[in-house]
């Protein structure tokens, strides 16, 4: 069954405890005594004894019996403990609490000054503002009302308030639809309530006020830590990126070494003219490792010079002035595949296109991958594999769903002895993945091995 609905009082207890937020653990910092209060306590101080003399002479203190500097030291007393409001605001709120009854009861007109009412106010709005505790602050300030409305009750019911203010109204004085002392009695009550609650009400507004800018402030300095968590992880990222490329690299011109050695040392002695060839393709593929293993060093440089906070333009120009080669795309393709071409190990290259030229509009990245991932495939072979030929195609196709593929199909099975980490399809993966591309790595039913990459192209794309 359906819980019942809370009573009203039930509601109303809520809601001030909500606003009040007496189950919140924050603190409130609590400042210094700065310059500020100093300045503060010392304006309130002349704002109070230039209102008292303006009300002697005025002759409102006609009724006043204490020395003057008896009354000039009440008004201090009340203007200057506001210097510690902030970092003392429960014992100043108490102090000027009792400062207020005490005064009231025996110098009535000094206690209803507007400087000594303005104190009085701001020591109790401070006491529910700064008060580390809400509960505290809660308890404390609602002591306070009460107990002045209670004074409020007292003059009338038990005191000389009534008796005053019928001595003090002209006899010939006009009556409204109230009787005059009800009217009084519930006038001074609603001064009193709106006087006292709007302190407490309005100093636990500031307090919310200060918490929502502290929670901002949290929220800012998570969200900068995340941003610099943010950049360290892209730091990364390009390392591993790099790392990957490394091994793509070192893995592809090693094997195509390997081959062409092989190839040298089988025909130096009965042709020598190709065991030339192959001694210079090693030489050229040496020096093009070489080169692109500079260039990626190179860029790993500029992400550590990024990571501490150095421009990696200026830190450039102060190194080895070394050129960068630009990333291979689709098109060096025929080359990287010509590369892997000797006696043992027979490649053909195939280009399909929906279109004349369409691989040269293939993204730079998204070429790049495939390359990659080719460079990865036919080093595998050469390294891992008994196959005599591999045949390696690639795709693009505009129209539709427009996709670039890259297909490595070799006729071979694994070499014993030459299992590899498996980083290298891994490294194939997570190229692909990040073109939100699909895999298909594994051996054919019919024998041999394929290495399939297809990356989806976008409208911008083609």
């Amino acid at each position: 069954m359906p819980s019942a609905r809370p009573s009203l009082p039930a509601r109303l207890g809520g809601r001030l405890r909500a606003f009040f937020a007496l189950d919140d653990e924050w603190v409130r910092p609590s400042p210094g005594i700065g310059q500020s209060d100093l300045t503060f306590g010392l304006v309130m101080l002349g704002l109070g004894l230039r209102a008292l003399e303006l009300s002697r002479s005025a002759g409102g203190l006609t009724g006043v019996t204490e020395p003057r500097w008896v009354q000039m030291l009440t008004v201090a007393a009340g203007a200057l403990p506001l210097v510690a409001r902030r970092r003392y605001p429960v014992a100043v709120g108490v102090f000027l609490a009792l400062h207020m009854f005490v005064v009231g009861v025996t110098m009535g007109p000094v206690m209803g000054q507007l400087a000594m009412q303005i104190s009085y106010f701001i020591a109790l709005f401070s006491l529910v503002a700064w008060s580390r505790s809400r509960r505290t602050a809660v308890v404390v300030g609602g002591g306070i009302i009460a107990f002045m409305l209670l004074w409020v009750v007292w003059q009338f019911a038990l005191g000389s308030g009534a008796s005053e203010y019928l001595d003090a109204r002209p006899e010939d004085a006009s009556t409204g639809i109230f009787a005059p002392l009800p009217a009084a009695i519930i006038l001074s009550f609603a001064v009193n309530i709106l006087y006292f609650l709007g302190a407490l009400v309005g100093g636990q507004v500031a307090w919310r006020g200060a918490r929502q800018r502290a929670a901002l402030e949290a929220q800012a300095a998570t969200i900068h830590e995340q941003a610099d968590s943010l950049r360290r992880r892209a730091v990364v990222d390009e390392r591993l990126r790099i790392a990957r490329e490394l091994h793509d690299v070192v893995g592809h011109h090693v094997a195509v070494i390997g081959i062409q050695a092989g190839a040298a040392r089988r025909v130096l002695d009965r042709r020598p003219a190709e065991a030339a060839a192959a001694l210079g393709r090693i030489e050229s593929s040496s020096r093009d490792a070489v080169t692109q293993m500079r260039g990626l060093l190179g860029t790993l440089r500029d992400i550590e010079d990024t990571a501490d906070g150095t421009n990696p333009d200026v830190s450039q120009g102060s190194r080895d002035g070394d050129s960068r080669t630009p990333e291979p795309t689709l098109a060096d393709l025929a080359t990287l595949v010509g590369d892997h071409d000797s006696g043992s190990l027979r490649t053909a290259y195939r280009l399909v296109e929906s279109r004349d030229g369409a691989h040269r509009d293939v993204p730079a990245p998204v070429g790049l991958t495939l390359y990659r991932i080719a460079q990865e495939a036919l080093a595998n072979v050469s390294r891992h594999s008994t196959a005599t030929r591999v045949d390696v195609v690639a795709r693009v196709e505009c129209e539709g769903r427009a996709y670039a593929e890259v297909e490595v199909v070799d006729n071979g099975r694994p070499r014993a002895g030459t299992s590899g980490s498996g980083l290298g399809q891994l490294g194939m993966r997570e190229r692909a993945a990040s073109h939100k591309g699909m895999v298909d790595i594994g051996p054919r039913p019919v024998g041999g091995y394929r290495v399939r990459v297809r990356i989806p192209l976008g409208e911008k794309d083609v």
